[in-house]
């Protein structure tokens, strides 16, 4: 499950052609001195600048509050432009993005995490309405993205429809043999979750996560009666034809969806520190605790989006490509050592040194991830 979000958030729209995070090739229009600057706090969201002409943007955000915040930019329709969670009080962070359209936007620092957060007005300018030109190496890493999410779309349909067939048939120990498997595919594409639109909080969001008013409905909800409840309703019936409805919207939204190499890069990392707030502190799969098995498909998927920049943010950025190729080959190696025949450990097994390996771990990947985006836009 993706962070916590806003009731407005959760309808993102799954094509942003108003206003997208891109890749373009261009020489970028976003050099240090024309950086916008956010300084977030508790009670603050202040923007150095509040209208600035469409193109690449860079957004150096620091955090004077106590709390751990996240940054959006929001296009008109609360679609997300772009966004950073888990900036920690006294940090900073650096978002690369680019805004291809003039219009109105909004600039939100969430302190804790929650709610609509606080929301600045900007304004972009300039522009005409067309998208630049692109860098073909980039285009075609785009392209070869959605292949691979819409094949993990196809795949996860018919997995996930036995899983749905055990709960309705009141197959207990089916549904829960099923259960991570059915989840594999999804895991894998969540380094670009919010380019499917509401699809995220219908199938994948814990209790914990709900927003005032939404009904829980996904996986984690079958997940509580499977191992929790330890029987299956005739509602959880119900919630497995649901569960299907959605994941085959899902399977069609795909070849719609914007996917552009910057979300690639900045999903990635996204889902790295998800990993390492959620999944490595057992909070994703507190009742099935098959955790390590969400956890390598979220590498997987970060490492499929890595390896399809890499020809243009090697060609930029030699070094960071090294290092990205070294953090990601270390973690899977830390991963097979949890290994338990073609699964893994249950994760209430891994102790708490463990925890802390793979923690240590994630966030020495995500640190040189960060600048996976500001690489391929050189």
């Amino acid at each position: 499950m993706r962070a916590l979000r806003s009731s407005a958030v959760t309808v993102v729209a799954a094509a942003a052609a108003l206003a997208t995070v891109s890749g373009c090739a261009e020489k970028s229009d976003a050099k240090d001195s024309d950086a916008i600057r956010v300084t977030a706090s508790d009670d603050k969201c202040e923007v150095s600048k509040t209208s600035f002409p469409a193109g690449h943007v860079k957004i150096n955000v620091e955090n004077k509050g106590s709390k751990v915040t996240e940054v959006y930019v929001y296009a008109a329709d609360d679609r997300i432009v772009t966004e950073r969670e888990n900036i920690g009080p006294g940090t900073k962070a650096e978002i690369t993005a680019t805004i291809k359209k003039a219009g109105s936007y909004e600039i939100a620092c969430k302190p804790g995490m929650k709610g609509d957060g606080i929301r600045q007005k900007i304004t972009v300018t300039g522009g005409d309405g067309k998208e630049k030109k692109t860098d073909p190496a980039l285009d075609k890493a785009v392209a070869e993205y959605r292949k691979y999410v819409q094949q993990q779309a196809d795949e996860t349909v018919p997995v996930a429809q036995k899983f749905a067939d055990a709960v309705k048939k009141g197959d207990l120990d089916e549904a829960k043999a099923l259960y991570a498997k059915s989840r594999i595919g999804w895991e894998r594409t969540e380094p670009v979750a919010e380019s499917f639109g509401d699809i995220d909080p219908k199938v994948d969001v814990r209790e914990d996560g709900l927003e005032k008013g939404q009904e829980w409905t996904g996986w984690h909800k079958l997940e509580k009666s499977l191992w929790d409840a330890k029987k299956i309703t005739d509602d959880d019936k119900k919630l497995a034809d649901r569960l299907m409805t959605d994941l085959a919207d899902w399977q069609k939204r795909v070849g719609k969806a914007d996917i552009t190499p910057t979300s690639m890069a900045n999903g990635a990392k996204e889902l790295l520190d998800e990993v390492a707030t959620g999944k490595v502190t057992g909070e994703e799969e507190r009742y099935s605790h098959t955790d390590l098995v969400d956890f390598e498909a979220n590498v997987e998927g970060a490492e499929k989006s890595y390896e399809l920049l890499k020809p243009v943010a090697a060609k930029n950025d030699a070094a960071l490509a090294k290092e990205l190729d070294k953090q990601f080959a270390d973690l899977k190696k830390l991963l097979d050592e949890y290994r338990d025949g073609d699964s893994f450990k249950s994760y209430d097994s891994v102790g708490k040194d463990d925890r802390k390996k793979l923690s240590d771990a994630v966030n020495a990947l995500a640190e040189p991830l960060s600048k996976l985006a500001g690489a391929v836009v050189k």
